[in-house]
């Protein structure tokens, strides 16, 4: 789970802000909001409400960058890290941008934080609490020479050898962690930071975010359950009582390969496949609808944005509640009433256990309605006279 979130120098972030899931001493809604967990208090949600421009989800991008860095990392040393400091001051586009987050992972406390800039991770640390603060290891770089030195805590035991290879396979605008990726050995607080960024923390939902195709397809893997989705709809009222999911072979279209290999950038192995095949499997999705005990069938493109966008948060919830997990989303009432976006909320808050949500919303019932929103889960983005991003909770 998220403790907390800080950002520094990062897009429209100036000074170091930051968030917390930490609940303050209110027990508002305590049963529904709080997660307990090693001698903390946790909320289950963070709501970032705030005008347009103001920054809000400058704070989601930073946390997906993060996790980017972590398992996705860069190739060769030529390679730039995709970001932009803060760019409107004479000083901010030649310092270094920091993020830093602490997390519970397998019930142990972690703190993480990667210092950079465009070309390079200049610091990094990861550190553990057992019950004790401990440092796993402290990464400085040797900017001239374009060389990671990793340097182990006293209670890590790792072979030389192993370290050297780890400190080979981590590039200058790499992170340790994933360089750890890359490097054929096993250190169980490297193993567990990594496995918390891929497995709790979830690539972040834009609006344009197409979840209709993710959520059909963890029903079609097995790793969702079609009846769990189904009725999680039935209680939103959309009458939908079954979801027919068909997949059909299709000619590969002219200029599909080509678009393939260039806008996709698909890896040359599954591109030979996808020529020596032919053909393309398209995935068909219909929803049955129960009207005074009739059954009719619709092809989800004739349906609302509303429900198509609900059905994606519908396999969300379902993956919210079945798994400890985090996601982060933008504008989480996109094409959804006010009453449909409460009743995710609730839903989400009465029925997980170890899951969080950070959003970004335009929502403004979420200011004034007690009987649903803690003070300290709705936070504000707005924009000082130095045009920079600050942040605050409703607590404050």
């Amino acid at each position: 789970m998220i403790i907390n979130f800080s950002i520094q120098n990062f897009g429209s972030v100036k000074d170091k802000q930051t968030l917390t899931f930490e609940a303050d001493k209110s027990d508002h809604l305590e049963n529904s909001y709080i997660i307990h967990t090693n001698g903390l208090r946790l909320l289950k949600i963070a709501l970032i409400y705030g005008a347009n421009a103001s920054g809000k989800t400058t704070i989601l991008k930073a946390l997906e960058f993060l996790r980017d860095i972590v398992l996705e990392p860069e190739t060769k040393k030529t390679d730039e890290l995709d970001f932009q400091p803060f760019l409107f001051d004479s000083e901010t586009p030649n310092q270094n941008s920091v993020i830093s987050i602490e997390f519970i992972a397998n019930d142990t406390k972690y703190f993480y934080e990667v210092e950079f800039f465009r070309k390079a991770v200049v610091n990094e640390t990861l550190n553990f609490y057992n019950p004790n603060k401990a440092n796993v290891y402290k990464r400085p770089t040797d900017i001239n020479n374009q060389f990671t030195e990793i340097k182990f805590g006293s209670k890590i035991k790792i072979d030389k050898t192993i370290e050297k290879n780890l400190e080979a396979n981590t590039l200058w605008n790499n992170t340790v962690l994933g360089g750890f990726l890359k490097t054929n050995v096993d250190v169980k607080e490297l193993k567990e930071a990594v496995e918390w960024f891929k497995n709790y923390l979830h690539p972040l939902i834009f609006t344009k975010t197409q979840l209709e195709g993710f959520v059909t397809s963890k029903i079609d893997k097995g790793e969702l359950s079609k009846l769990d989705v189904i009725n999680i709809l039935k209680k939103a009222d959309f009458h939908i009582s079954d979801i027919v999911i068909q997949e059909e072979e299709k000619e590969i279209p002219d200029g599909f390969i080509e678009f393939v290999k260039k806008q996709l950038k698909a890896p040359d192995n599954e591109v030979k496949k996808l020529e020596e095949k032919g053909k393309i499997t398209s995935v068909n999705i219909e929803f049955e609808h129960t009207v005074n005990q009739t059954k009719y069938t619709l092809p989800i493109e004739m349906e609302s944005q509303g429900t198509r966008r609900f059905y994606g948060f519908a396999g969300l919830l379902a993956l919210l509640i079945k798994n400890s997990t985090a996601f982060p989303i933008d504008e989480l009432e996109s094409s959804l009433h006010p009453d449909l976006y409460t009743h995710f909320i609730l839903s989400f808050l009465l029925n997980t256990d170890k899951s969080q949500i950070i959003a970004t919303t335009h929502n403004r019932e979420i200011l004034d309605n007690k009987d649903v929103f803690r003070n300290d889960a709705i936070w504000f983005t707005d924009k000082n006279e130095k045009c920079s991003t600050e942040l605050y909770s409703l607590a404050d």
